[in-house]
């Protein structure tokens, strides 16, 4: 992509009222605009991360044996009687009437959904266990939306629902979502810890967040050091074997580690001193067990092969991507702007022409941009007739992973300069040369 040709809309200084990194960086490096009150337009440098993001949830969500559908963002009010949990919602939820008078709300999840889905088509036991999922546009009407995409009123949501015959069942459906998680975030360049978690309005009584470690992170959270260097399972990891999972599962809940909801003082001393993790921490991602909560009055049943009907023991499972884009940012960056990990970067690679209009470096920047588009790789190619000290200035905020400096003086010596934007090394070489290193 050709930066003269892109929409980018770069400023200079942050609003205001941005008051987090995240929301000051997106707003600099034009990846996202304020149509209202907790609710964005994500523009196209934003909307490639988003995308991003997407692609890895889904690669992970699908290996675990997940199912993608897609439910409507506006719910039926009878189906929330059902479970019970319309009147008991309270105000995040927008409740709204059609042209008709018929009670309607924008679904800030999507239990209730899901049951009436499942109890639509799935009869037998031998259907189970089953787990399906939707990313979706959400909507809950926070009292005081802010921090940008962290505290959003509409916000994106992947949402997986798992069904199962019973306990045991369900606590292997658990645990494949708990290790897809796991490797989800890994994936993504970020150290995600499980923490015990409170489950709040979806209720149950299991449930972890998975909790990245930022200075800016919105809550205290308390943990053992050691969960800083364990192992994530690699894409080998076998999601039908019941034991391999809970032993992966046994290992990264046998040490301490607590949201501030959860956290017991007492227990937390008996981790030795040097041992002990307290810091601020931001939610990515959050899973839960809940039983027959919304089976039972919803009946939502199956036949056993012992004849009768059974409610079903459902857990629900959710990642923000769009809260995500804010969190890598909080977690991955420095005084000049975004650090993106390859894997979401929106690009891989800002090739800088240092003299446009030159023909040398324009011959140049044309058969590095032609080859590095033949290798499949992604490039931002800023042509634009600023000066060198501004597209700088414009790479180190966007924060694309790799820098390629194309110059009068460098190519008199048959050389372009490579810079790693994740710590600032950089390494004059040949353009071929850094076409092949950009491609391994």
């Amino acid at each position: 992509m050709r930066l003269s040709r892109y929409f980018m809309p770069i400023l200079r200084e942050a609003p205001r009222e941005a008051e987090i990194v995240s929301h000051r960086l997106m707003l600099r490096a034009g990846m996202l605009r304020q149509e209202a009150a907790g609710i964005y337009a994500f523009l196209p440098m934003g909307l490639r991360v988003l995308n991003k993001i997407n692609a890895i949830v889904r690669e992970e969500q699908n290996r675990s044996g997940a199912i993608e559908l897609l439910m409507p963002t506006i719910q039926s009010a009878d189906l929330w009687r059902e479970s019970g949990r319309y009147d008991a919602y309270g105000k995040e939820m927008l409740r709204i009437k059609d042209r008709h008078e018929r009670e309607m709300l924008y679904g800030p999840t999507n239990e209730e959904m899901i049951t009436e889905i499942f109890r639509a088509y799935v009869r037998s036991y031998k259907d189970l266990p089953l787990n399906l999922y939707h990313i979706q546009w959400k909507f809950r009407d926070e009292v005081r939306p802010r921090f940008g995409l962290m505290r959003g009123r509409e916000f994106l949501m992947k949402d997986a629902y798992s069904f199962d015959v019973d306990q045991a069942g369900a606590q292997h459906s658990y645990n494949k979502m708990f290790v897809a998680y796991l490797r989800t975030f890994a994936r993504m360049g970020l150290k995600s810890i499980p923490m015990r978690a409170d489950t709040g309005p979806i209720g149950g009584n299991l449930s972890h967040e998975f909790i990245i470690l930022a200075q800016t992170g919105e809550s205290e959270v308390f943990c053992h050091k050691d969960y800083l260097d364990m192992a994530v399972p690699g894409e080998d990891v076998n999601f039908d074997d019941v034991d391999g999972l809970q032993k992966i599962v046994g290992q990264w809940t046998s040490r301490y580690a607590a949201t501030s909801d959860m956290h017991e003082a007492a227990e937390f001393a008996k981790v030795p001193a040097d041992a002990q993790v307290s810091a601020r921490g931001i939610e990515v991602g959050h899973i839960f067990y809940f039983g027959t909560k919304y089976s039972e009055p919803m009946k939502a049943v199956v036949a056993t092969g012992a004849g009768g009907d059974v409610p079903v023991h459902m857990g629900s499972y959710g990642i923000g991507p769009s809260r995500l884009v804010a969190a890598i940012i909080e977690a991955s960056h420095d005084d000049a702007g975004i650090v993106w990990p390859e894997p979401v970067a929106p690009f891989k690679i800002a090739l800088l022409n240092l003299k446009q209009g030159d023909a040398a470096t324009n011959g140049a920047c044309e058969e590095l941009y032609r080859g590095f588009a033949a290798k499949g790789l992604d490039v931002l190619y800023d042509d634009t007739d600023k000066g060198a000290g501004a597209k700088f200035n414009t790479a180190d905020l966007i924060g694309l992973p790799y820098q390629v400096m194309v110059g009068p003086r460098g190519l008199a010596e048959g050389k372009v300069e490579v810079k790693k934007r994740a710590d600032g090394s950089k390494e004059l070489m040949s353009p071929a040369a850094a076409l092949d290193l950009l491609t391994k």
